[in-house]
């Protein structure tokens, strides 16, 4: 039998943090029920078909009902809560490797335009975007931004680690960051080398222009590994979304989703 894309374990956390639905001011046919319309965002995330194509079989109501939901959810800040109690869930167990972060990104086409994006230099300057991911010495996604495909991956990784939010889950303040910053020598940059410092991280960046093998790869496989995940999701692969708001929505949810499977399986 197969899995259903909503388990209960994901919608218990869910539920408390979406908003209510208020009524209808002059009634009207009731609104499609959050689990339903979350069921539908999770198919599109995963299978990437345009919102139109949603199967009404499912229950889900339209495609722009869902689409509206996953606007409202990112403007009311749902996912980044969400991404900030698995990550507490994390910690509480000792799973958040604070020892390191490993910083990389991925390119990817933007078939539509729109904000945050450029042309990609390894497509032919076709329009695309660009994810920066920063994980944890496991993998754990801790954040990842959108920009164009041409934004220069140094200039984002300061960025990256002040995003970092505050992870909860034992006592005493929240911890923000991590003991050191491993990235390859796109990364390179003495300025930032020295912004790093300042905020009691050590940077771990090869110099450019050196022998090839600075041992980094034993690392930063994990931050690759976390961006095959992310792109895992089909939605995720092409940027289908003229608005930079929805396609980072897609991000936060499987940003979530894969902090929930890395939960699932290191505290089981």
């Amino acid at each position: 039998m197969a899995k259903p894309l909503l388990s209960d374990e994901l919608w218990e956390r869910i539920e408390p943090l979406l908003p209510p639905l208020s009524p209808h001011p002059e009634g009207g046919r009731p609104w499609v029920g959050n689990r339903e319309a979350l069921t539908g965002i999770l198919f599109v995330l995963r299978t990437g078909i345009p919102w139109e194509m949603l199967p009404q079989e499912m229950g889900c109501g339209c495609g722009m009902t869902c689409w509206r939901r996953l606007r409202d959810w990112q403007a009311a800040g749902v996912w980044r809560r969400l991404h900030e109690i698995l990550l507490a869930e994390l910690n509480q167990a000792d799973k958040i490797d604070w020892s390191r972060a490993v910083a990389d990104s991925a390119m990817l086409r933007a078939m539509c335009g729109g904000p945050k994006t450029g042309p990609n230099p390894t497509d032919r300057r076709k329009p695309g975007s660009k994810h920066h991911v920063l994980t944890d010495g496991n993998g754990t996604p801790l954040v990842v931004i959108l920009t164009a495909a041409n934004v220069h991956d140094v200039t984002e990784l300061l960025p990256l680690v002040d995003h970092i939010p505050p992870v909860r889950g034992k006592p005493g303040p929240p911890r923000r960051h991590p003991d050191r910053v491993q990235a390859d020598t796109a990364y390179d940059s003495e300025p930032h080398r020295k912004a790093l410092r300042k905020q009691g991280i050590t940077p771990v960046i090869p110099k450019r222009n050196r022998e090839h093998g600075s041992g980094l790869g034993v690392f930063r496989w994990v931050v690759e590994r976390t961006l095959s995940w992310l792109h895992h999701f089909r939605r995720l692969r092409i940027r289908w979304e003229r608005r930079d708001d929805i396609h980072e929505a897609f991000i936060n949810l499987a940003e979530a989703l894969i902090c929930l499977n890395i939960a699932k399986t290191e505290l089981c």
